[in-house]
């Protein structure tokens, strides 16, 4: 589940009191596998080194109003669930989430 966000601040106290809540909740549920927040773009390095050619530049791949600014990695037993966990985690920290199963 990936955090969206359109700014650049940290998340508020009362945001961070219900996103641990939300942590929480998500460990006693056996849903817990990582999360972690990540700086704004401004913050990025995007490396291309395809055909070993070391290209590098400061800032992300791509521009937008919003960007990535955390994430959770869960473990659910359905689409179903893992998408009311998703609604849940958006109303936790106050902001857009949106939810990708991994490849498997």
């Amino acid at each position: 589940m990936f955090v969206i966000d359109d700014q650049l601040e940290k998340a508020g106290a009362d945001e961070m009191v219900a996103i641990d809540a939300f942590n929480e909740s998500l460990e006693a549920n056996g849903h817990w596998i990582m999360a972690a927040g990540i700086h704004d773009p401004s913050h990025a390095t995007t490396f291309d080194n395809r055909g070993a050619t070391g290209l590098s530049h400061a800032g992300a791949f791509a521009t937008a109003a919003e960007h990535i600014s955390g994430f959770w990695i869960i473990q659910a037993d359905s689409r179903e669930q893992a998408e009311q966990l998703a609604a849940a985690g958006s109303k936790a920290c106050n902001r857009k989430v949106e939810l990708r199963p991994f490849i498997f």
